[in-house]
């Protein structure tokens, strides 16, 4: 095998064979296939796009390259959920411990923001002494103890993926479809759980802007946990509009022990059932209530065990930011729009998130909303609170957010539109 003739099989719109799959992933991995030949192969790939087995190979390919761990040893089935990502997206929270709750193991291998998209372990490492990294031991113990454990993957899951994905980044070659699913569906395979519900983010806040994409997406990557014997679901969900009131670390941290004392807001409440449903019903508990588990209690308790499992203190006072800068209404009327991107680049600017994947955040940075869609405002009353700990960012925070929301007439009518657009099965 040569990385030039694979190449050109895709360049020209050819399907690459198994044996061309499986070598040019472990050559690549190994270094002997060069950082400018796979982003060649992986900008054909963008390009001219693969088949189902094609991609069914590529994801095999990177489990292949690195371990595969198993929860055989465990009493309780085990289900875990993706997110493609979003602003405001702290489900992962809340829903872990619910899950748990109502009988089920959940192994949550979770990642860091990047750009405007927050990162479940970057909202978890504000909680004074909580750890992201633990071993395959350390992470088996909490999850049999404790029944939800939330950490970063290990390096020796999917070391392809982990390469491949840093080129990918820095190449233009991100949006490509196989690639995207490939890179999820290897990492969530290699990890061992029985079964997965994937939440594909569509709107301006999300990966997939159209459904017709997150469809494919969606489909591409039922299909490759099917095919490995993973029962898989996906939910289409909206993320035109930031979830919940917050977006940034501590301030989500905080809404999410908001859901699971039984209040927080109503979007973040809806979704977090809507895949504690699925998710209980993919490992085979279809009459656990994830509700019930909710309002008695049950959830926060695992909650708290799972946090101090890991080092971390529930009952600690989590990082406030030193500065704020309050965004009014500029009109009375019925606020119609808040768009999620611009809301999570502000966040961003402030600190929330990073650029490069070693940049520093800070915990208690990020944006807190006062209304959503369907609101009624009134001018000069807060919109919007941004917070920092370096008050020179608010006006590169600031400038996204002047196109981030419409204000119409009082009395306009407004519907509000789902959070659950589709099921792909």
């Amino acid at each position: 095998m040569d990385a030039i003739s694979v190449i050109r099989t895709k360049r020209d719109r050819g399907e690459l064979s198994g044996e061309q799959i499986d070598w040019v992933i472990d050559a690549y991995t190994r270094g002997t296939v060069a950082d400018e030949q796979m982003s060649s192969l992986a900008m054909a790939i963008l390009l001219n796009g693969m088949n189902r087995t094609e991609i069914a190979r590529w994801t095999a390919a990177m489990i292949a390259s690195g371990e595969r761990m198993s929860f055989d040893s465990l009493s309780r089935p085990t289900a875990d959920k993706h997110s493609t990502g979003g602003v405001g997206d702290k489900i992962t929270l809340p829903l872990a411990p619910l899950v748990a709750a109502c009988g089920a193991a959940v192994p949550q291998l979770s990642g860091r923001g990047l750009g405007h998209t927050g990162g479940t372990l970057d909202k978890l490492e504000s909680i004074p002494g909580w750890r992201a990294l633990l071993s395959n031991e350390e992470m088996l113990s909490v999850l049999d103890s404790t029944g939800a454990v939330i950490c970063a993957a290990g390096d020796g899951l999917a070391p392809a993926d982990k390469k491949l994905y840093a080129l990918r980044d820095v190449t233009g070659t991100v949006e490509a479809i196989p690639l995207i699913a490939s890179s999820i569906m290897s990492k969530k395979i290699a990890e061992g759980t029985g079964s997965l519900v994937l939440d594909v983010k569509v709107g301006s806040g999300a990966f997939m802007k159209n459904l017709e994409d997150a469809r494919e997406l969606a489909s591409t990557m039922v299909a490759l946990g099917t095919d490995s014997g993973v029962r898989t679901v996906a939910l289409l969900t909206d993320m035109s509009t930031p979830l919940g009131l917050t977006a940034g670390n501590a301030l989500e941290v905080r809404e999410s022990v908001e859901v699971l004392a039984g209040g927080g807001p109503a979007d973040v409440v809806e979704l977090t059932l809507a895949l504690a449903r699925e998710m209980l019903t993919a490992a085979g508990l279809p009459d656990a209530d994830p509700a019930k588990a909710l309002a008695d209690g049950s959830a926060m308790d695992v909650w708290r065990r799972m946090i101090s499992a890991q080092g971390g203190d529930p009952d600690a006072e989590l990082p406030v930011a030193r500065e704020r800068h309050i965004v009014t209404a500029p009109a009375s009327g019925v606020l119609t729009r808040l768009d999620a991107y611009d809301i999570g680049l502000a966040a961003w600017r402030l600190g929330a998130g990073r650029a490069r994947k070693e940049d520093p955040v800070q915990a208690g940075a990020g944006v807190e909303l006062h209304a959503k869609p369907g609101d009624t405002v009134t001018a000069g009353q807060p919109l919007l609170t941004l917070h920092t700990d370096t008050p020179e960012k608010f006006d590169y925070a600031l400038e996204p957010l002047s196109t981030a929301f419409d204000i119409a007439p009082a009395g306009t009518a407004f519907t509000q539109g789902p959070i659950v657009l589709d099921r792909i099965s």
